[in-house]
């Protein structure tokens, strides 16, 4: 091999590595910190229960990748929802499955609070423009099921609106399956004790305070109620069509690859078979000289 191969081959395994790097990234959102294999502050079981989580997150996002694949080949649709109390770690599943996915056809809807003019259309009319076209999934990081949740226990809906919810999203699913689209509904589920240990972290970490609203803290405080809401939600709208799917998050790995690996076999995909792929030529003319950019252009090389 000669050494501009080799040297080739290096700068390959270095983007593999920063791959891997982006999703020690993510993990560092769980308040699991970088440490030496030989760290004498972690166990040789936390240690290989590690090893064994990335080794099983990367094989699950290898199927993905062919999940993905297949869904644009048939012309698959595909609607995810999932759901669950405030920090329970539906946006951490979400990450770790669109990490390594194309976007324009695994895409993210996380609809914010619905405006003056939002507030008087039909109720799903603003979903309904995030649906997905042929060979696309889109992920709900909440939904429609608002209605049953927050919006019912903070008093945003009345009982009226309430009740024509759970009239109307039977219907509505079933009118979305009728044509074509699949739908999933996962709730990830955490105890009381482990919402309050995570609302905690967020308060003391200044890189996730963000996501601590004061709607989160009144929710905390209405823990009773958003219960008693969501065992409602679940009995009303557990239908054949679109049946939910409880997911237990307590332990937020776990629950990451149990969803992923349930998610994959919930579609009978196939791999499909890629053509295989030749670099063409670079095209070179005499006729042109590559204009230098000046350096003020540059931003700062600061590391």
């Amino acid at each position: 091999m000669s050494f501009i191969d080799a040297e080739l081959v290096q700068r390959i395994h270095n983007e593999f590595l920063d791959s891997y790097d982006e999703e020690l990234e993510l993990e560092m959102e769980d308040r699991i910190y970088f440490q030496d294999a030989d760290s004498p502050t972690q166990s040789q079981e936390a240690k290989e229960y590690r090893q064994l989580y990335f080794r099983e997150l990367f094989r699950l996002q290898g199927e993905l990748v062919k999940l993905q694949d297949w869904v644009a080949a048939t012309g698959h649709k595909v609607v995810v929802i999932f759901e669950g109390r405030d920090a329970a770690g539906k946006g951490g599943v979400i990450k770790r499955i669109t990490q390594r996915l194309n976007p324009r056809i695994c895409r993210v809807a996380a609809l914010p609070a619905p405006n003056e003019r939002e507030r008087t259309q039909w109720y799903f009319q603003r979903y309904a423009s995030h649906l997905p076209a042929a060979g696309e999934i889109v992920l709900f990081d909440r939904s429609w099921y608002n209605r049953a949740g927050v919006e019912r226990v903070m008093g945003f809906c009345n009982d009226e609106q309430y009740e024509e919810f759970f009239r109307s999203v039977p219907e509505f699913e079933k009118m979305l399956v009728r044509s074509g689209i699949q739908v999933i509904k996962y709730w990830f589920s955490i105890s009381d004790e482990e919402q309050n240990l995570r609302f905690l972290g967020r308060i003391h970490d200044p890189l996730k305070q963000w996501k601590l609203s004061p709607m989160d803290l009144e929710s905390s405080r209405r823990w009773e109620l958003y219960t008693k809401a969501k065992e409602i939600m679940l009995e009303r709208t557990h239908i054949p069509e679109a049946p939910w799917w409880v997911v237990e998050a307590v332990d937020k790995k776990k629950a990451r690859l149990n969803c992923i690996h349930h998610l994959l076999s919930q579609m009978p995909y196939e791999e499909i078979k890629r053509p295989s792929i030749d670099l063409p030529e670079r095209e070179y003319h005499d006729d042109y000289a590559r204009q230098p950019v000046p350096k003020e252009m540059f931003v700062p090389d600061i590391y």
